[in-house]
């Protein structure tokens, strides 16, 4: 598989259980502000880290559903950056809520095959684990640029470092659904 069709397939992934939580929770989510957000990415890559570092779980939730709740949440974010923080979580149609996710995957996509043609498949070569530090690193950049109310002299804005903090979670999975490399804990 192409490494578009492999994102593809993992977008398929975390697309199917994104509906299927919408069907159960409805968009509940549409209440959160940015802050809450990003901390909910920070709390999943976190797990991640501590269970790379521990290689054990006493939560019977390995690794992988982490990484897609880290896509999921980014794209989320995305949804609220874009349409503004609701007061009630039934302001937008399920519908609407499935295109807006389908259309923000799509430019993800794109973004993430730009860099991929300049960047020459260099994730390829890196570790789950860098990975996880690197959505770290983006989480607390997003943080203080919330710290900033969003503005930032030269770098890129909370957009960009959610998009990032997505595909690096593609990138993840990719490997630990394709085989490139065996998962230390699942």
């Amino acid at each position: 598989m192409t490494t578009e069709e492999q994102f593809r397939a993992i977008l398929h992934e975390c697309r199917s259980i994104f509906v299927a939580k919408l069907h159960d929770y409805g968009a509940a989510w549409r209440i959160m502000r940015i802050p809450s957000l990003t901390d909910q990415l920070y709390i999943k890559a976190a797990r991640i880290r501590s269970l790379e570092m521990k290689r054990e779980a006493k939560v019977n939730e390995g690794i992988r559903p982490e990484f897609i709740g880290i896509v999921n949440y980014a794209i989320v974010g995305l949804i609220q950056l874009q349409h503004g923080i609701a007061d009630t979580p039934d302001d937008m149609p399920v519908d609407a809520v499935v295109s807006e996710y389908d259309r923000l995957a799509e430019e993800t996509l794109a973004l993430m095959l730009r860099k991929n043609h300049d960047y020459d498949e260099a994730w390829r070569s890196m570790r789950v684990s860098s990975y996880t530090d690197i959505i770290l690193q983006k989480v607390f950049r997003t943080k203080q640029i919330e710290e900033h109310d969003g503005t930032t002299l030269i770098s890129e804005g909370i957009d960009a470092n959610y998009m990032d903090m997505m595909n690096y979670a593609v990138f993840a999975l990719i490997k630990l659904t394709f085989g490139e490399e065996e998962p230390k804990q699942q």
